[in-house]
């Protein structure tokens, strides 16, 4: 299936490339560190290496197993990032003389916890695109006015599926017992690029519907969609490029409580406001399902697998976007923040509306 996008435009020309000098990465925590406790947190920025790599580098140099470090989030490999680590206060005097070419630390604090996956806000980006035209960049400042004012489809991006971008396939095997896998992060790893793979497919057909309810009447719909007409009638009347659906699971945004949309105006209007988002389905054990029509749609991208599932925004809302173009340069750059587990490479390709992996 081909993906779709949520802007209008037709696909943008300008080249991309993940490099340390092009794609700069820096977190944002969930909370103000204490400044005191038994952990030593360290702001830690690094170049050419995944998160992992940083982790084992510094547990081989400090003589310590990789889980005795904490880390929030992964952050990407080809790029220039900046991230906190925990460790415990033990080796700070031993950290003081660290050194390796690709990391440098840049400040040090304390804290009473061990810093956990999932203990950031989000991340904060910078992004230059080269070879862009002044045509091109009027587009994407339009294209970054939208996004600003609407949000973007929180695909997941293709560096969840692997080098050869298959890494789903395996997946599949594995959660169905068709295949072993011994290596329980790599087990889990294949395992989520499957689920996550059938969540783009679902968000990639929900903007298809989208795109459908546009263009199209509702007598056309009504076959076209097997929906009532009055829900159609209600879903052409939302200004929002993705469209709810009876039976959405909704969130509370930027985290919270699950509930059910039931076609209230009133859920209509926070959504537009960014006080709720609609979540689509990571398949699985103990997960919580769309109703009514919005389960007519998603039980095509549901399966029975041998793992827990969960939900997962199906729409996000970046913050503080910045876009300059420097013609001189034919380059275009941005900034602009993301929460926790969205892809800064998404936007790319909602932006240039096609594939722009490396």
């Amino acid at each position: 299936m081909d993906r779709f996008y949520s802007l209008k435009h037709s696909a943008i020309d300008f080249h991309f490339r993940q490099t340390p000098r092009d794609f700069v990465v820096e977190e944002l925590p969930l909370y103000e560190f204490s400044g005191e406790g038994e952990h030593l947190v360290l702001l830690v920025r690094k170049k050419n290496l995944s998160t992992l790599e940083l982790v084992s580098i510094i547990a081989k140099y400090l003589g310590i197993k990789n889980k005795e470090i904490g880390y929030a989030g992964l952050k990407d490999k080809h790029a220039m990032t900046k991230q906190y680590i925990s460790l415990h206060k033990q080796y700070e005097q031993k950290m003081e003389i660290f050194s390796h070419e690709g990391v440098k630390i840049l400040s040090k604090t304390y804290h009473v916890n061990k810093l956990k996956i999932g203990h950031l806000k989000g991340n904060r980006f910078f992004i230059k695109l080269k070879k862009v035209n002044p045509t091109s960049a009027q587009k994407i400042d339009e294209a970054l006015k939208s996004i600003s004012n609407f949000g973007m489809p929180n695909f997941f991006g293709y560096q969840r599926f692997g080098n050869d971008g298959n890494n789903h396939i395996n997946g599949e095997k594995i959660a169905k017992g068709e295949k072993k896998e011994r290596n329980p992060k790599i087990k889990r790893l294949l395992i989520n690029a499957y689920q996550s793979h059938l969540f783009n497919l679902w968000l990639s057909r929900r903007l298809e519907i989208n795109i459908l309810v546009q263009n199209f009447e509702v007598k056309e719909l009504e076959s076209l969609l097997n929906m009532s007409n009055n829900e159609l009638k209600k879903m052409k009347l939302q200004k929002h490029p993705f469209k709810l659906m009876n039976g959405d699971i909704m969130e509370h945004y930027p985290h919270g409580r699950l509930f059910d949309f039931d076609g209230s105006e009133e859920d209509v209007l926070r959504f537009n406001d960014r006080g709720i988002s609609p979540t689509g389905l990571l398949c699985g054990k103990k997960v919580r399902t769309a109703t009514d029509s919005a389960w007519i749609v998603e039980k095509e991208y549901d399966d029975e697998i041998n793992a827990d599932g969960a939900r997962r925004y199906a729409w996000v809302f970046p913050e503080n976007i910045e876009g300059r173009f420097k013609q001189d340069e034919a380059h275009y750059e941005l900034n602009f923040s993301l929460p926790k587990g969205s892809y800064a490479t998404v936007l790319i390709e909602e932006i240039a509306k096609r594939k722009i992996n490396n």
